[in-house]
């Protein structure tokens, strides 16, 4: 590869990445760890096209999100060089890759069961996917932009395939919209050049005019071009060869290195299928503007019902995965309704123009007047009927002048049309910075299917749950009717390989597990129902008393804290809690509500202090609005970080004894009692754990809010005490990198030669609490890991875990049995012949499930509303030596000691506390804190927890 080729951007199939050449000098090592996620060759390369599939495995990986890359916005992010595994020939464990399945579970009571994957038949196993790197550039240097901008490549292919449809002798391709296209067999030569010309009935000034010109304009006033061409080269040269018969060995079982290549081949024919349709595509989904599918969600945005399609190799063969799936756009329709709606107002003289400004930026409209579309640019500075722009006029002699005249005149006087409340509004700005173009607001529609990407608010999420959930059988009736309609079997590319898509809905055979039995108080046996319990007639395993230093704080006016207090004692006292009666009540002083969050919470401290005559035990907090009060960061902070008491905030609407009985649930917890045990625990006969002490750990990484690219990501792990205890835990929390997903501070060793990750904190706590017994065994449950980031998991993660307990001297390394729990996947389960959903504790490890790796699917909670979404469970790595029925149990058993309520969650607790002691510190960052352009260089530490609550389940 020349010199000049390496000046290319690194989305270019062409060149040579540094990064990758870093992976390849560490295959070089003996040191890579790259397989399933970036699928490498040999390092010494015979020949071009060698190097040409190599740079292709590589570039589809990027293209697909499945590694990351510096500049890349994937959230899957290149390793920290702070955290790659050493080199080969240290002290660290070989590269690990995810083991094989051992065996089938067999327990269980059998269920028939359907699930949304659609059998899919290949007959010409012999075919050849040829592969051609695609670049575009323009012979015009203005739209060198245009050439690389989204979806923009799919245009000019089409008009060359138009064009030159003999040169390529008839032959169909698919394109990625990108950098690749795909054909079945050989193109006639392996490198072509060819010359497109695109029209364009965009209108463009030709004058110095405009700030001025608007698109209808006509006459001899201005020049509109209504077919304006532009001229663009696209080179195509082939790359590699990938042959469909890696499918067929990768459903065999066997590591075949070209099976993704293909399968994202085919996941890239469907996707070009709906873009010609005119769908939104978003990742492996696609959206279409009929309205239909619209659920407005309030604020100017709209929740698009689409689909989800991707081909799976599975147990059972080859499969299409349809699923329901939803993204937010932006309202479509008049740009003034969009603004009244997204600032939640009714007057529009009240709009805040310079909020507007923001939301509409990059926004596309439609002129009502000429069916033309437009970028926004920005606003005018006047309204309409000020802002003025120069025009060029024709005087009675024939010669040209330039006067200024008023956006609101132009289109009086040009277009005949009147003006109404837009003259008094500003404009929208559709040109470029040195020549603006201005159209009254009036006159533009907002364009759909344009994606909103910011985070939405807590009633907007309320509203999307509620308006996108469906019953089992109505989902089963939408992903088949999408899969008859969207007619994938007529594609031509699909067609020329013997692609066959099955209509109905793949049948495979489950097993119910049975629930586990639970202990509560006076050792009462509690039996779960339908994965719930409840405390009617029953106390808890072990409660806490609250003596009189504890107080109720409220920051609404709304309740009634003598009645609130007299009914928590009361039901506390039936469920073996002895509270005693407050200390007394905090009131809010309503001279301090207008004030920020923050000196709210100071004055009422200042309160507190000058009451209490020693540190309150417990402290009850009454917010204003339930999930987004702006009280609850900083009072959260207060209390976890400073002064070290347990809090806990409600907002209730109705105080019934079910609502209490679950803040009591959470209190109790919080304050170092037990709700429940798994029966197993008392006295303790869980396999495999109650003799060796047993560490279970969950991991989780939360991220910022979108559209804040520089808010730090939140990395925490759980840890159980009190062995053979497998109901307690403890938390420990840490900020890293923005969108970095592998934990980086698991091992942290310090400059003073000290420790300071996470795993040592809870190692000390784990020996503390458990009569000064070490771990010598660790079940590890990991979320929010693709596929693709196993291997990191395996060999980052679980090595900086070895690495911590290296560094407190023990030379014995405990045994680990690492799980990986995926939340967000496309597979679901429904009961064959039945309209509810599957019963909790089913579990999937047949037809499904991956052809050679160590899954199952479970479904442990009971699907109330909508269609339950069971939990992809991923075994990675078993040295402990569970047999798959005992492993399947135990992870079904640890999805009911939540202590937080009384039903079965659907992902095991460790991960689900993890979860939420990341989202609970998450609050004491502030996001304008770390806006786009703050220019912050490093990643600030979150404080400690105060060493009054470091162990308790805060977080509950």
């Amino acid at each position: 590869m020349d010199s000049q080729t390496n000046k290319t951007p690194f989305r270019s199939i062409l060149p040579f990445p540094r990064f990758l050449l870093h992976r390849l000098e560490k295959r070089e090592n003996g040191d890579d760890d790259t397989e399933g996620d970036l699928l490498l060759l040999p390092l010494k390369l015979p020949s071009s096209q060698s190097v040409r599939l190599l740079v292709l495995r590589c570039s589809m990986a990027l293209l697909s999100g499945t590694i990351g890359i510096e500049g890349s916005s994937s959230s899957s992010q290149a390793t920290p060089q702070s955290v790659l595994p050493a080199k080969a020939g240290t002290s660290d464990p070989p590269t690990r890759r995810p083991m094989a399945r051992p065996a089938f579970g067999t327990q269980g009571r059998p269920v028939q069961l359907l699930t949304n994957h659609f059998n899919v038949k290949f007959t010409k196993q012999d075919t050849v996917f040829y592969h051609y790197s695609v670049n575009i550039t323009s012979h015009d240097k203005s739209d060198e932009n245009s050439a690389h901008s989204k979806g923009f490549g799919r245009k000019v292919l089409d008009r060359l395939y138009q064009t030159y449809r003999l040169e390529f002798e008839g032959k169909e391709f698919a394109y990625d919209g990108e950098k690749s296209l795909f054909t079945v067999g050989p193109l006639p030569q392996n490198n072509f050049e060819f010359t497109v010309v695109l029209e364009d009935s965009s209108a463009r000034a030709t004058s110095g005019g405009p700030s001025g010109n608007s698109p209808g304009e006509g006459g001899q006033k201005w020049s509109r071009r209504s077919h304006f061409t532009r001229t663009f080269k696209v080179e195509l040269n082939f790359a590699a060869k990938i042959p469909l018969k890696s499918i067929a060995l990768a459903l065999r079982g066997s590591e075949s290195e070209d099976a993704q290549d293909a399968l994202r081949i085919f996941d890239i024919i469907l996707r070009q299928q709906q873009a010609k349709r005119g769908c939104l595509l978003v990742k492996q989904s696609f959206f279409d503007g009929n309205h239909v599918n619209f659920v407005d969600l309030g604020g100017g945005v709209s929740g698009c019902r689409g689909f989800h399609s991707s081909f799976r190799t599975t147990r059972g063969g080859l499969s299409l995965n349809m699923d329901v799936s939803t993204t937010m756009i932006i309202t479509p329709g008049p740009v003034l309704d969009f603004l009244l709606a997204n600032q939640n107002i009714q007057d529009r003289r009240r709009i805040d123009w310079v909020k507007a400004k923001r939301m509409l930026k990059n926004l596309r409209i439609m002129t009502r007047h000429t069916k033309m579309e437009f970028r926004i640019t920005g606003l005018s500075e006047m309204p309409c009927n000020q802002q003025l722009f120069p025009l060029r006029v024709r005087n009675s002699h024939g010669e040209t002048q330039t006067v200024d005249i008023t956006v609101y005149d132009y289109f009086m006087k040009t277009h005949k049309m009147q003006l109404t409340w837009s003259a008094h509004m500003p404009c929208l700005d559709v040109g470029k910075p040195k020549r603006p173009n201005y159209l009254p607001i009036e006159l533009c529609d907002l364009v759909s299917l344009q994606r909103y990407t910011k985070a939405l608010s807590y009633q907007q999420r309320v509203s999307l749950v509620e308006k996108s959930r469906q019953k089992p059988l109505e989902r089963i009736r939408v992903v088949t009717d999408a899969v008859k309609n969207s007619h994938y079997d007529e594609d031509p590319v699909l067609r020329s390989c013997g692609v066959y898509i099955d209509k109905q809905l793949t049948k495979l055979d489950g097993r119910v597990l049975s629930a586990p039995t639970l202990m509560v108080g006076n050792k009462e046996a509690c039996v779960p129902c339908n994965g719930r319990w409840n405390f009617n007639q029953k106390i808890l395993f072990h409660p806490i008393r609250i003596g009189q230093l504890w107080a109720i704080v409220n920051f609404s006016a709304r309740c009634d804290l003598s009645y609130l207090s007299r009914e928590l004692i009361n039901c506390g006292r039936n469920k073996g809690i002895q509270i005693e009666r407050p200390y007394t009540f905090f009131e809010e002083d309503r001279e301090w509500l207008r004030s920020s969050p923050i000196v709210r919470v100071e004055k009422m401290f200042e309160k507190i202090n000058t009451s209490f005559p020693d540190r309150p035990q417990f402290l009850l907090c009454v917010l204003p609005e339930r999930k987004n009060s702006d009280i609850y960061g900083p009072w959260k902070k207060k209390n976890l970080l400073e002064v070290g008491i347990v809090t806990q905030c409600i907002s209730p609407t109705k105080i019934n004894d079910q609502y209490l009985t679950n803040v009591l649930l959470k209190i109790n917890s919080k304050l170092g009692g037990i709700n429940s045990l798994l029966a197993v625990e008392h006295p303790c006969s869980i396999p495999l754990i109650n003799e060796i002490p047993t560490m279970i750990l969950g991991m989780d990484v939360c991220h910022g809010p979108p559209g804040s690219s520089d808010f730090p990501s939140i990395a925490a792990v759980v840890g159980s005490r009190h062995w053979p205890l497998i109901s307690r835990y403890r938390a420990s929390v840490r900020t890293q990198s923005p969108k970095l997903e592998t934990i980086d501070s698991l091992y942290k060793p310090g400059a003073d030669g000290q420790d300071h990750g996470m795993i040592r904190e809870l190692l000390l706590d784990f020996y503390q609490s458990s009569n000064a017994r070490k771990p010598t065994q660790m079940i590890i449950f990991r979320d929010g890991v693709g596929e693709s980031q196993f291997n990191e998991v395996l060999n980052v993660e679980l090595n900086q875990i070895i690495k911590a307990f290296e560094h407190i001297g023990e030379c014995e390394i405990p045994k680990f049995t690492v799980i990986v729990a995926q939340k967000k996947h496309h597979t679901k389960l429904f009961l064959a012949g039945a309209p509810e959903n599957v019963p909790p504790g089913t579990v999937v490890d047949t037809t499904v499930v991956h052809p050679r790796h160590y899954d199952f699917y479970m479904c442990a909670h009971a699907g109330m509303i909508g269609t339950s979404r069971p939990i992809h469970y991923n075994v990675l790595l078993d040295e402990i030596g569970y047999s798959t029925d005992d492993l399947q149990k135990l992870v079904l058993a640890l999805s009911y000691v939540n202590q937080r309520g009384t039903a079965a969650v659907s992902m095991v607790a460790p991960v689900c506390y993890a979860h939420l002691a990341a989202q609970q510190m998450s609050q004491f960052l502030k996001l304008e804190d770390f806006s786009d352009d703050a220019g912050r260089e490093s990643i600030p530490e979150l404080p400690r927890l105060h060493e009054n609550v470091e162990s308790s389940m805060f977080f509950c």
